[in-house]
């Protein structure tokens, strides 16, 4: 892992020493584990973990102006410091402009700015600390920091509503600890704190101008080639040297034996749209996108493409066949990842202790199998399908815009799914009536179906379609729930009539759209630390700003058509010179993970209920174990519940076990300090109370 940590204290020389660091309960300083100091007292900034020199950057105007910048930018250090200057004023928003994945701090005086990003795979972290406020990049560092228990009601909505974002609220699983919702700034001033965020809000009153659907689609296509281009200008790094031979085995087996990605940069190619435009658009530009010449396959220009082909389960055979195809360019080097049962999910849940809990902890070991035989800088297409596809509440937005013979493609391919007449009429309906629903109202609904336990829904893609036509619907592991933890979410629901304010300025379909992104932002980067391989990079470019403010700028109108993912990706690849795509390029693949998820739930059932024997999620009265284990033997067994709600409980029950585990503290100069979580699970009637 690799964060920032940092604090704004009440006064200059508050921290009561003479270097960065500030006193403990004990009179000891505190300094980061294995830090590395960027500035000092009185507001001190460290960059933590395994950095690059090139990911770590501090440009100067004097002693108390300076900005920070971590991550991949494409900004060099004379822009850097322009926008340092125009930052003094106040502005904000250029400083997340550059392509690339990055963190900006910018320090003017006793002011202090830490910008989120807009999707929020780089969130920034915030909690009051010796009468000033700390912050980081990562949650667990500041939990350790106050001794921060866990927030029960937090983890109770993560699993009975974790796309409402007035149920999980700015908390985190840590007492104390809250987060900065994405497109926001954390703006300290002497110790005090401000959320400010740096994107217009669009009026729901008046209808934005229509976009140019053309327009639209070259912005994205220069988006995602800058933010490529931000990475291949990046310099390159070479792992740890090979130790040496192992009868047998050639050089890439090696690496991928020892955990060692190959030197260079490489990409993702599964067959499917998103993988294989970035693996094009990489390969295409100019340079040598690949390796670095004499190491790996020798061949200096060629970039490694990783394909995993899951010979548990199978269906994914034209997918394959099709990333044979895109591979036969010269400038890319086809390696093909097999997996067998020890891959599928479920298979290995032993893993490193990650900064939050994610669904991905189920599959991390299978993602890592794929990243092993990568590249150094490993492009893959997460985030693709959450920039550009349309939720089903989009249609509510084109009713409220008037734009309804937009909806007539869309509503048509769902009547040939389900071969029925009706679908026209309740689709239409539904989102008729989601068009005319307040916010507050759609969130007073989901706290009633809450309360008397109602979590049926249609089967099918009508169905899912008909139930995702709602402001707020509960996560699939809310009927494992007890009834405490869904009153106790309920009443999150219920209370504060500000919250009316997070869905009220926007459409139902745009507010979709970034609940969505931001929660599967948030698991990819669980997924990133499960999964992570030592000095290796995961490049993730559709999350980046500009790609994100780019799709959306998308029409909606385009957006709901059928296929119209594979179409944007497609004409941007035209844009850039690329044709010659394989036949069926972009086709949908019918092939579900769910079958692989299902068959690893069979093959670890056993463990599984061994897991729930005596679960921390029952201590803290969130679940019944009797009636989790039942729930795992029945899917098991082939029964159709919602495996997304046991991977939600899963995941959790196994963080749980990672924290209360772990040894050590991310701070030193702590001798009689305790870490996050100091007294375990203490089971209690009002244990959701601290959530309120």
């Amino acid at each position: 892992m690799r964060w920032l940590v940092g604090w704004s204290s009440t006064a200059a020389g508050a921290s009561g020493t003479g270097t960065a660091g500030a006193t403990g309960y004990d009179g000891e300083t505190l300094h980061p584990v294995g830090a590395h100091l960027l500035w000092g007292d009185p507001d001190p900034l460290w960059a933590v973990g395994d950095w690059r020199p090139d990911e770590v950057r501090v440009v100067r105007a004097d002693a108390q102006n300076r900005i920070a910048v971590l991550g991949t930018c494409a900004a060099g250090d004379e822009e850097l410091r322009r926008a340092l200057f125009t930052a003094r004023g106040g502005a904000l928003r250029h400083l997340t402009a550059w392509a690339g994945s990055y963190t900006a701090v910018v320090q003017v005086g006793r002011r202090i700015t830490v910008c989120g990003d807009l999707a929020g795979a780089r969130p920034v972290f915030h909690t009051p600390w010796a009468g000033g406020t700390a912050y980081a990049t990562a949650a667990l560092p500041l939990a350790d920091l106050i001794e921060a228990n866990l927030d029960f009601g937090h983890l109770a909505a993560l699993l009975a509503a974790p796309d409402v974002p007035a149920a999980l609220r700015d908390t985190t699983p840590y007492e104390g600890v809250r987060r900065i919702p994405p497109g926001h700034a954390l703006v300290l001033r002497a110790g005090a704190r401000e959320i400010a965020g740096y994107e217009p809000v669009a009026s729901l009153a008046v209808a934005a101008p229509p976009a140019d659907p053309d327009r639209a689609v070259d912005a994205v296509r220069d988006a995602l080639v800058e933010a490529v281009r931000a990475r291949m200008s990046a310099p390159r790094h070479v792992p740890d040297l090979d130790p040496g031979p192992v009868p047998g085995m050639g050089p890439a087996e090696r690496r991928a034996a020892r955990g060692m990605p190959m030197p260079g940069i490489g990409a993702d190619l599964s067959g499917g749209p998103a993988s294989g435009t970035l693996a094009l658009l990489a390969a295409g530009l100019p340079g040598r996108p690949g390796t670095l010449l004499g190491h790996g396959t020798g061949a200096g220009e060629r970039l490694l493409a990783v394909t995993f082909n899951d010979l548990a389960v199978g269906g994914r055979e034209a997918e394959l066949e099709r990333a044979g195809t895109l591979a036969a360019n010269p400038r890319l080097h086809h390696v093909v990842v097999t997996g067998g049962e020890e891959t599928l999910p479920y298979a290995d849940l032993d893993g490193p202790l990650t900064d939050e809990p994610g669904p991905s902890l189920v599959t991390a070991a299978r993602h890592r199998a794929r990243f092993a035989a990568g590249s150094a800088d490993h492009f893959t297409g997460h985030g693709a399908r959450q920039v550009l596809d349309a939720h089903p509440a989009r249609l509510a937005d084109l009713l409220m815009d008037r734009k309804r013979r937009h909806l007539v493609r869309p509503v048509a391919a769902l009547a040939r799914a389900d071969g029925s007449v009706m679908v026209p009429a309740r689709v239409y309906g539904a989102a008729r009536r989601l068009a005319r629903t307040p916010y507050r109202t759609g969130l007073e609904l989901l706290a009633e179906r809450l309360i008397r336990r109602r979590f049926d829904e249609p089967r099918g893609a009508v169905g899912a379609s008909l139930a995702a036509l709602a402001w707020a619907r509960p996560g699939p592991a809310a009927r494992w729930l007890t009834g405490e933890a869904l009153a106790e979410v309920s009443v999150l629901l219920g209370s504060g009539a500000d919250r009316s304010t997070l869905g009220a300025s926007r459409r139902p379909g745009e507010f979709h759209a970034r609940a969505v992104l931001a929660r599967y932002a948030a698991d990819l980067r669980v997924l990133e630390q499960a999964a992570e391989i030592r000095s290796q990079r995961l490049h993730a470019p559709f999350l980046d700003n500009q790609v994100v403010r780019a799709c959306r700028e998308l029409p909606e109108a385009l957006r709901v058509q059928p296929g119209a993912r594979s179409a944007v990706l497609r004409a941007v690849l035209e844009g850039a010179g690329v044709t010659d795509l394989p036949p069926g390029w972009g086709t949908p693949s019918h092939a579900s993970s769910a079958a692989a998820t299902r068959a690893g739930l069979r093959l670890a059932a056993d463990s599984l209920v061994d897991l729930f024997s005596t679960p921390f999620l029952a201590e803290a009265g969130l679940v019944e174990a009797r009636v989790v284990r039942k729930a795992l033997r029945a899917a098991a067994a082939g029964e159709p519940l919602p495996l997304d709600g046991l991977a939600d409980l899963v995941s959790l029950e196994l963080w749980l076990r990672r924290l209360l585990s772990r040894r050590g503290t991310c701070w030193t100069g702590t001798p009689a300090r305790a870490r996050a979580v100091p007294s375990g699970i203490q089971p209690r009637r009002d244990a959701l109370a601290s959530g309120a």
